[in-house]
């Protein structure tokens, strides 16, 4: 039951579901009609087709504007043909379709904007002989399904991609836990890759946080006129804090992985105090690691698992700032770049929220 639970959360099955739905709703609301209409039923499931988007707010987005531009199609191909009796019909379709590419660009239609040319070429090609008939049958039953695509969306199943969101939040969270600590077993090891070899690294990291913003704005977009977005509130709110979280938090990490791989402070004159540089800036590193993957405290009233990261982590980085402080500048370089790590992680830690709720009695 779990595994049959898990595919029907997943969004393309949803839409598989509903657009199935949609379209048999308006195929059957279709033959409903006067014979006039009703003999071309089949133009009704494709508008429901069109409008059923991952989306409320894109399912009517994408309803009126697909009607829109295959009206426009409709109007610029009778124009044409009207205007250009005299031409042969090669040159006339031909003058359609530029036109119509021409119109496409027009950014009110978005995506939907290759219906103009496509509507276009359908009215010149069989539409001819009666087009305000033609024009109210196809932008008719397709407007009349993309109303049926909306209300299925809308009423029955109003998606929040809630489920995608939380999958590419944990994939990210992971990713970057990871790097920080494979940065901090390099430090340990002596063995931090080059630059290159790094820049491969992060690229996979950065497709990830792609991904991760893509389905948070999609969670945003969800929540517009869709009923069930305040019974979900307070998990489409995590989602995006959450989500911006990690994206500040990764930045900085981008940031203080170029100043150890490119200037390597840890090896640069600094290791006068107790304990190698390095070491001192793999514990930091481990620690941060260790609170990006414990989002959430467990309770309020007691220390949990996420209280423990944090503790370690600024006992860490309290170390590193004190080894910054007390040490003999031998390479401004190095000692600099040292510096830029130490509040990098300061501030990453101030981003996720990672503060000693229980301090220990002295």
């Amino acid at each position: 039951m779990g595994r049959v639970i898990g595919v029907l959360q997943q969004p393309w099955v949803q839409r598989g579901i509903r657009a199935a739905l949609a379209a048999a709703l308006a195929w059957q609301a279709a033959l409903l009609l006067p014979p006039a209409l009703s003999a071309y039923a089949y133009y009704a499931p494709l508008g429901a087709i069109i409008a059923v988007s991952p989306t409320v707010a894109d399912s009517a987005s994408a309803a009126w504007r697909s009607v829109l531009a295959i009206l426009i199609g409709f109007g610029l191909a009778v124009a044409v043909h009207e205007v250009t009796r005299a031409l042969p019909d090669t040159l006339t379709i031909g003058l359609i379709v530029a036109l119509a590419i021409a119109v496409e660009q027009w950014r009110l239609l978005r995506e939907q904007a290759s219906w103009v040319s496509f509507a276009a070429v359908l009215m010149i090609t069989v539409g001819t002989s009666d087009p305000t008939e033609y024009a109210v049958r196809y932008a008719g039953l397709t407007l009349l399904g993309a109303a049926v695509g909306v209300l299925v969306t809308t009423v029955l199943f109003p998606p929040l991609q809630l489920t995608t969101a939380v999958q590419r939040i944990a994939t990210t969270r992971e990713l970057l836990a990871g790097h920080l600590e494979e940065m901090a077993a390099g430090l340990r090891t002596g063995r931090i890759p080059a630059p290159d070899a790094w820049a491969q690294r992060t690229e996979v990291l950065g497709g990830a946080l792609d991904r991760m913003r893509s389905a948070e704005a999609r969670v945003e977009r969800a929540r517009r006129a869709n009923p069930r977005a305040r019974h979900w509130q307070g998990t489409a709110g995590s989602i995006r804090e959450q989500s911006r979280a990690l994206d500040r938090v990764a930045v900085l990490v981008d940031d203080l992985t170029d100043l150890v791989v490119e200037f390597e402070p840890h090896r640069r004159g600094l290791d006068r105090v107790d304990g190698a540089t390095g070491w001192v800036l793999a514990d930091a590193l481990t620690g941060l690691a260790r609170v990006v993957r414990i989002p959430y405290h467990a309770t309020d009233t007691e220390p949990d698992e996420r209280d423990a990261a944090i503790a370690d982590a600024v006992a860490a980085l309290d170390r590193l700032t004190t080894l910054l402080r007390t040490s003999e500048i031998a390479d401004d370089e190095g000692f600099f770049a040292l510096g830029a790590v130490t509040v990098g992680m300061h501030r990453s830690l101030q981003t996720l929220e990672a503060h000693v709720r229980f301090p220990v009695a002295t």
